[in-house]
This record gives C-alpha cells, sequence and structure tokens, in this order.
C-alpha cells in the first residue's frame, strides 16, 4: 500500500521567474553598469581633467552664463506651474467621476509616448504668429513663441505627467475620512485643504516639482523648435553643448554637461530624501 505525502510535509520551496538573488543583482548592476554608470564616470572624469582654470574658461564665458541662467530659470518656472496644474488634475482625476475621465487619464501620460521633437513642431505650430493660439495671444501683445515664454511652455509640456503621477497616489490613499472630520468639526474649505491635505501631499508635491525640474533641465527636442535658438536670450543649455561640439570645443561641452549632471543628481539625491526627512518628522511628532 503506497503512503500518500501530505502536501504540507513537503518542504515549500519558493519559485520565481528569475534566478537568485545573487545572480539577478549581479545581472541588473552589469546592465545598470554599461548602460548608466560607465557613460556618466567617463563624463566625471573629463570633466576632473578640466582643472580650476579649465571650468573657469569655460563656466566664465557670456554665451555659457545666460544659456545657463535661461535653463535654470525657465525650468524653475516650468517645475513650478507644472506642479500647480499636475496637483488640480490629480485632483480631479481622484475626487471627481466624469464623462471621459479614463480618457484624460491617458492623456496625461502622452507626453511621456510623444516623442520630444514631434511635441516641439506641434508647439510651435500652435503658439507661432499664425498658429491657432499663437494668432490671438500676438493680437493682445503676448509672444510666446521664440521668446523664453515659449520655452516654458515646453517645459511644462513635458513636466506635467511628472507632477500629476506623483500626487495621484497619495490622493487615492488619502480617501475622504479626513475631510470628513475636519467638515464636521466646523473647519472651512480653505483650513482644511491648508492644515489636513497640503501636509500629506507636501513629499509629493516635492517630489514632483524635483522630477519636472530635473526633467526640465536636460530637456533639448521639444524646445530647440520653440525657443528660436538666439544666443544670450533664447538658446538653452543642451543646445550650447551640441554647438560646442559642433565647434570641436570638447572642454567647453563638458564643463557644461557636467553642471547639468551636477545639478541633476542634486535633484535625484532630493527626491530620494524627502520621503525619509518627512517620515522621520512624523515618528518625531508621534514621539512627541
Amino acid at each position: 500500500m503506497t503512503t500518500a505525502v501530505l502536501p504540507s510535509l513537503i518542504p515549500f520551496r519558493s519559485r520565481r521567474p528569475l534566478p537568485g538573488f545573487g545572480l539577478s543583482l549581479g545581472l541588473g548592476m552589469a546592465w545598470l553598469g554599461v548602460v548608466v554608470l560607465l557613460p556618466l564616470l567617463a563624463l566625471a572624469v573629463h570633466a576632473a581633467g578640466l582643472g580650476s582654470a579649465g571650468w573657469l574658461r569655460a563656466i566664465h564665458d557670456p554665451r555659457v552664463q545666460a544659456a545657463l541662467k535661461l535653463s535654470f530659470g525657465a525650468s524653475f518656472v516650468a517645475a513650478s506651474v507644472a506642479l500647480i496644474a499636475g496637483g488640480l488634475v490629480a485632483w480631479v482625476l481622484v475626487r471627481y467621476r466624469f464623462p471621459g475621465r479614463r480618457l484624460l487619464d491617458a492623456l496625461v501620460d502622452l507626453p511621456f509616448a510623444l516623442p520630444t521633437a514631434v511635441a516641439g513642431i506641434a508647439l510651435t505650430a500652435i503658439y507661432s504668429g499664425n498658429g491657432w493660439v499663437g494668432r490671438f495671444a500676438e493680437a493682445a501683445g503676448l509672444k510666446v513663441a521664440y521668446t523664453p515664454l515659449g520655452i516654458v511652455v515646453a517645459l511644462v509640456f513635458i513636466g506635467l505627467p511628472f507632477a500629476v503621477r506623483t500626487v495621484q497616489p497619495v490622493l487615492e490613499a488619502l480617501g475622504h475620512e479626513q475631510e470628513e472630520a475636519a467638515a464636521s468639526l466646523g473647519a472651512s474649505r480653505f483650513t482644511t485643504l491648508r492644515r489636513v491635505i497640503l501636509p500629506e501631499l507636501l513629499p509629493a508635491l516635492l517630489t514632483g516639482f524635483s522630477l519636472a525640474f530635473a526633467r526640465a533641465l536636460g530637456e533639448y527636442g521639444s524646445v530647440i523648435f520653440i525657443a528660436g535658438n538666439k544666443p544670450y536670450a533664447t538658446e538653452i543649455a543642451p543646445l550650447l553643448i551640441t554647438i560646442r561640439l559642433e565647434e570641436y570645443d570638447y572642454n567647453g561641452a563638458i564643463a557644461i554637461a557636467a553642471l547639468l549632471l551636477a545639478a541633476s543628481f542634486v535633484c535625484l539625491l532630493a527626491i530620494n530624501a524627502i520621503p525619509s526627512l518627512f517620515a522621520h518628522e512624523r515618528r518625531e511628532q508621534g514621539r512627541g
């Protein structure tokens, strides 16, 4: 007589589609090193080889300073606008149900899938002097295309999805209970927004701002068409890197690229530090 083996006596072995932790981690880090870390390391090594004299000579160029001021300034403004608009869009998508909501939710991700050059051409066609919007804007005395304002518009276009997608899941997890409790205690809508909703959304808002800023700082394709690319006026830093390479000024291109890389790295550190800082603050408040 055969003895049936109980399933509970069989040692449980986890079966995963990928091999063990060590092999998976090794393969992942190898690909990450070849595709991401190695090029960045090469840029850092070349930038360090410039020396202080090479850095000062490259950065003190008035054309470089004008491009850097425009890129950082336009990226900051665009990230701020994307943060406000993205928060409102996320609020509408989470809190309301209306016809076309799923379509609007899908359209938020369109800048992720759309080639940046296509976005730049489309924005230029819309906001130029004879475009659908540009003709009315210029009639009112507001020129968008080929101005810094056009650069901000393009950067808002590519940065908006980051703000929406970082705020939306937090709003979905927040629910209505806290708002209803505040309303039952007599709090006004503004007080509820300031005391209940914004403190919960602040980490996500700051993360969305950092992502939008970092993305805008290195944007190229959607900007060069609508910017006009006038030196000292509408020339962005990523475009100036390309120009320096075409002029065989490799040291100048490396200096600008390394500066943008450092700024993006700072944004990356901020993105990873923001949740930890707020979690630590909440733990301290809970102990108090």
